[in-house]
């Protein structure tokens, strides 16, 4: 939200409140007239990038030791310990485990081949020293009424093996009998210790009384088909959370992939190498407590019942989320999000792969820093599109369709969400102004705790490159604070309502690229003085059609624009190399254009003229034609 609209808000809320004052009593308002704090991590004016703090950079480089072993999947056949399942009894052939009717206890590492069927019987891990327990898991059915199937209570590490072509399966009763303990079995399958997953069989966990599978400590999931259906969280290491391939299906009413280590900054971290992902969750679907990093992989995301979903303020439902980062180098994303569909609290890094988004809250946000460097982003549905304290996009091709504002720098952690529910938006009645309009701090009539916006500070949006096309309702672009832009292409088709403009911002720089920015003329901007590239602001005397082509060209009749917006507009922004200081420029407006055509953008071809509106002379670096509405 910029400055203009803050002030309005002011002015409309202490009459509102003025007007609740005379017709009954109301408790006082307070306001701290505070501005929300800049992030520590983000540094100053012209900075392109945020610092990242050494601990955590130490923490990074110590995330990538795990409890992985090429020694973990080879073994020594003759040694194998045979352990037959016979429904209510259990029979062992072989050393370093014994049998007790419907129980078997594992004291010694080794390999176990475990096979048949268990109708309410447990698989105990117990062993003392250094070793590996390899569980080779050859077509079973374990089941248990009362505790976790398999429990590992005590091991070096353990290894589950789905041997080649197998199908097997796990799962536990609604009610565990258990002392009161956290480190009590909560998940149908529960290590204590570190815990590898992999093989070319399937494994299917049922997890009725909490989670399908978790580990106190690290998780690695290296390959096989596993499918999860829990009460709570389908897959949590407590340290981390490793997939380095497979096909994992995950149906959790709570957390779908979780890594909830909160007191080492060097691990409570998920990474997925590759494989197939395809998570339905009530809360988050991908959350750790510090970093989420993603290499590669298809990944299929719905959380809190989808975008179109309602959920309450103490909830959370975000399809990838992470308390410190995340970064995506490849893969393939499909999420479908009650709230937003990428979040960190700190920094967000898209270095590539491709992003097919809807969201009931904001597509990607990030407290401190989002950083798009590559990659093909496609919003279909969202309140907000982007949104951070600094953004730089670097690259890529990314498209947003926006209930409110499609690019968003603001402080902190906003909470708005298009959800107006208790809770969740926060207006009185559950309504909210047209744009979405909402803040935080000193303005009578909002409410606090909404969305931090900052009245100064340094809040920055750099585009050095990239494609950028975007649908608004509310600002197109709302920066609370400056834009830079060198490079790249930025097309806005803004909104209808004298609230909110295509573009919003303290200041903007522009040095290169291509920017066209149409919307209604209440609030309308232009790139300002302290640019090198020039601009220009055409402000209608009425407003135009969806569909009305404005063509711009030279007066010796080269073309410089023609643009088809989207919606309804009464202005124009429009920033060019081709846009030279001095000469002289025609505007027209409808006719019709034959030449190529790419997000209402034409090409080449031959221009059809329709009516001449105006002409003007690029007298400066920010020419202005026309006047906005009486809200400028």
């Amino acid at each position: 939200m910029g400055k203009r609209k803050i002030i309005m808000a002011w002015m409309c809320g202490l009459l509102l409140s003025m007007l609740a004052a005379c017709s009954s009593p109301q408790p006082a308002l307070t306001t701290s007239g505070q501005v929300a704090n800049t992030p520590a991590n983000v540094t100053g004016v012209g900075t392109r990038a945020a610092s990242t703090p050494t601990a955590v950079a130490k923490a990074a480089a110590q995330k990538s030791k795990t409890h992985d072993d090429p020694a973990d999947y080879v073994w020594d056949k003759s040694q194998v310990t045979r352990i037959a399942l016979n429904g209510n009894s259990i029979t062992v052939n072989g050393t370093g485990a014994t049998a007790d009717g419907s129980k078997a206890r594992i004291t010694v590492p080794g390999t176990y081949d475990l096979s048949g069927t268990l109708t309410d019987g447990q698989i105990i891990v117990n062993t003392t020293g250094k070793g590996t327990v390899r569980l080779i898991l050859n077509g079973v059915d374990i089941r248990n009424s009362t505790s976790a199937p398999i429990y590992v209570m005590s091991a070096d590490k353990t290894v589950i093996v789905l041997a080649d072509n197998t199908r097997n399966s796990v799962a536990d009763g609604k009610s565990y009998v258990q002392a009161a303990n956290e480190d009590e079995p909560n998940a149908a399958i529960f290590s204590k210790g570190d815990l590898t997953i992999y093989g070319n069989g399937s494994l299917t966990v049922n997890g009725n009384y909490n989670d399908g599978i978790a580990s106190k400590d690290g998780l690695i999931i290296t390959s096989g088909t596993i499918t999860i259906n829990s009460v709570d969280d389908g897959i949590r290491g407590k340290d981390y959370l490793v997939v380095q391939s497979g096909n994992i299906t995950v149906t959790a009413k709570g957390d779908g992939l979780k890594s909830d280590n909160a007191d080492d900054a060097t691990k409570g971290y998920i990474l997925v190498e590759d494989g197939m992902l395809a998570i339905t969750s009530g809360g988050d679907a991908i959350e750790a407590e510090t970093d989420v990093t993603i290499k590669k992989g298809k990944i299929t995301i719905s959380s809190g019942g989808g975008s179109k979903s309602r959920i309450g303020a103490d909830q959370s439902a975000k399809g990838i989320k992470a308390g410190v980062s995340v970064v995506i180098d490849s893969g393939t994303f499909a999420i479908d999000s009650a709230d937003d569909a990428l979040h960190s609290n700190k920094n967000l890094v898209i270095n590539g792969g491709t992003f097919v988004i809807s969201s009931g809250d904001d597509a990607m946000h990030a407290d401190a820093t989002l950083t798009v460097n590559s990659g093909d982003i496609r919003v279909q549905t969202c309140y907000e599109g982007l949104e951070s304290a600094v953004i730089t996009i670097n690259g890529g091709n990314i498209a947003i369709n926006s209930s409110d504002d499609g690019l968003n720098v603001v402080a902190g952690n906003d909470g708005s969400g298009f959800n107006p529910g208790p809770g969740r938006g926060g207006f009185p009645g559950g309504v909210q102004p047209p744009g979405g309009m909402r803040g935080q701090g000193g303005v009578p009539g909002m409410q606090p705790g909404q969305e931090s916006f900052a009245m100064s500070g340094n809040y920055y949006l750099y585009i050095n490159g990239g494609y950028v096309v975007i649908q608004a309702a509310g600002d197109g672009i709302d920066i609370n604070g400056n834009i830079e832009m060198t490079n790249g292409v930025v097309i806005v088709n803004g909104p209808v309502d004298n609230m909110n403009g295509a573009l919003d911002f303290n200041s903007f720089k522009i040095t290169g690229g291509l920017l066209v920015a149409v919307g209604s003329s209440g609030m309308a901007q232009v790139p300002g003085e302290s640019s090198t590239q020039n601009s220009v602001l055409v402000n209608l005397t009425s407003a135009q059609r969806a569909g009305t082509l404005v063509h711009i060209r030279s007066s010796d009749g080269k073309e410089i624009l023609t643009f088809s917006p989207t919606k309804q507009y009464q202005s124009i922004a429009f920033s060019s190399p081709d846009l030279a200081k001095g000469s002289a420029y025609d505007v027209y407006l409808g006719g019709s254009s034959t030449g190529t055509v790419k997000d209402n953008l034409y090409q080449g071809g031959t221009y059809t003229a329709g009516t001449k509106y105006t002409s003007f002379t690029a007298s400066s670096v920010s020419t202005r034609i026309g006047t906005g509405s009486r809200f400028r």
